[in-house]
């Protein structure tokens, strides 16, 4: 077993042991968030030339998993952290080296481009505000994606599409809007980012849907949105597996009239009807990732293997909350009560499931594809 996956799963005790805790005060504890950093979880997809873990998708997917199985908010903001270190590999050596060798950096960010960015010397004044910044209350490193905007315009790339930057920049020059107050992940403390007219330097910067990688290597010839569709997939799979671990445990306490029901007709289809789908769900995306990977080690992606990518994906995250759903209704009452972790992992899981990168409208474009028709590249 990979170190990274290995540690993920030796803190699973701990994180479910403090997952009520970190739901209660809609944030991941300081302390926890510096032990994911330690272990190297947020740089899990940054270069290894600055440091990084450059690992196979398949690790980051796993890594994921035991942490989401452990506590699906922590496993979401170790999720988003390490797609936003990602886009280190964008940035020149000099950028990278200042703004992502500090193994102690936490990272948090928004990719969807809602601040805007006017060209000035050097760089950029960049103001926005971005909903849905996970774990940006510990986090020192932050990022926003912006349009930018000359002569009062967006300013177009030569494709004809207008350009789209991704900024870094530092906590210090930022502030946090508390806005989240949500059915599910509330320990993920995904508030509002805003940053009011600040210089960002031009190297701070990067325009991923016009330039290529910085650094060579498989993992960079991923596409960024396959990337990310894993990784909410993954921390899905995870409360999914928390969800059945949970159920397992109940069933032989529980009485359901004069059986318990463990010893229950019903409850012993339906365990392993869950158990049976997220199996397929997960070996369907291990199987697609480890493929893409072979691919990706000797050239580009193409769409048929971009759009597996996001099938696998999409169809993994839906899966896991069948799964939650399956056994969360086999608990009965016992399900309902705030203090049941089956009640915790329902709402989460049907959080993660809002989320863009694996809603239903997701498979549109894969649609496409598996139907021989064209799709827009940046959709897959």
């Amino acid at each position: 077993m990979n170190a990274l996956v290995e540690q993920a799963h030796a803190l699973r005790t701990q994180l479910r042991a403090q997952s009520a805790d970190t739901e209660k005060a809609r944030r991941v504890p300081k302390e926890t968030a510096r032990q994911l950093a330690d272990a190297g979880f947020f740089r899990m997809l940054v270069p290894t030339s600055l440091g990084g873990g450059e690992v196979h998708p398949r690790v980051f997917v796993e890594v994921l998993e035991a942490v989401g199985r452990g506590d699906g908010a922590t496993g979401w903001i170790v999720m988003t952290g390490s797609t936003t270190g990602l886009l280190s590999a964008y940035l020149s050596t000099t950028a990278g080296e200042a703004l992502f060798r500090d193994p102690s950096r936490i990272y948090a960010g928004v990719f969807a481009p809602l601040g805007k960015a006017t060209p000035v010397e050097g760089g950029y004044r960049l103001s926005g505000r971005w909903p849905f910044a996970s774990g940006v209350d510990n986090s020192s490193l932050r990022l926003g994606g912006g349009m930018v905007i000359e002569n009062g315009a967006p300013r177009m790339l030569p494709s004809g599409g207008p350009e789209i930057r991704s900024f870094f920049f530092s906590a210090e020059d930022s502030r946090v809007v508390d806005t989240w107050d949500t059915s599910g992940l509330r320990g993920t403390g995904s508030h509002d980012l805003v940053v009011e007219d600040i210089f960002v330097p031009a190297e701070h910067s990067a325009c991923v849907f016009a330039d290529s990688p910085t650094h060579e290597g498989p993992l960079y010839s991923f596409p960024l949105f396959g990337l990310l569709s894993l990784g909410i997939s993954a921390v899905g799979l995870g409360i999914a597996r928390a969800a059945l671990d949970a159920f397992v445990e109940l069933a032989p306490h529980k009485r359901s009239g004069r059986k318990k029901l463990a010893e229950t007709e019903l409850a012993q289809v339906g365990v392993a009807q869950a158990e049976g789908e997220l199996r397929a769900a997960r070996a369907l995306m291990m199987e697609t990732v480890d493929a893409a990977w072979t691919s990706a080690k000797t050239g580009s992606l193409d769409a048929t293997t971009r759009a597996s990518l996001r099938l696998a994906a999409t169809h993994a995250a839906h899966a896991a909350a069948r799964t939650v759903d399956k056994v969360y209704h086999l608990g009965g009452g016992a399900s309902i009560y705030a203090k049941s972790p089956l009640q915790r992992c329902f709402r989460d899981v049907h959080v993660m499931t809002q989320h863009i990168m694996v809603a239903t409208p997701s498979l549109k474009p894969i649609g496409r594809v598996l139907m021989g028709l064209e799709a827009a590249t940046a959709e897959l």
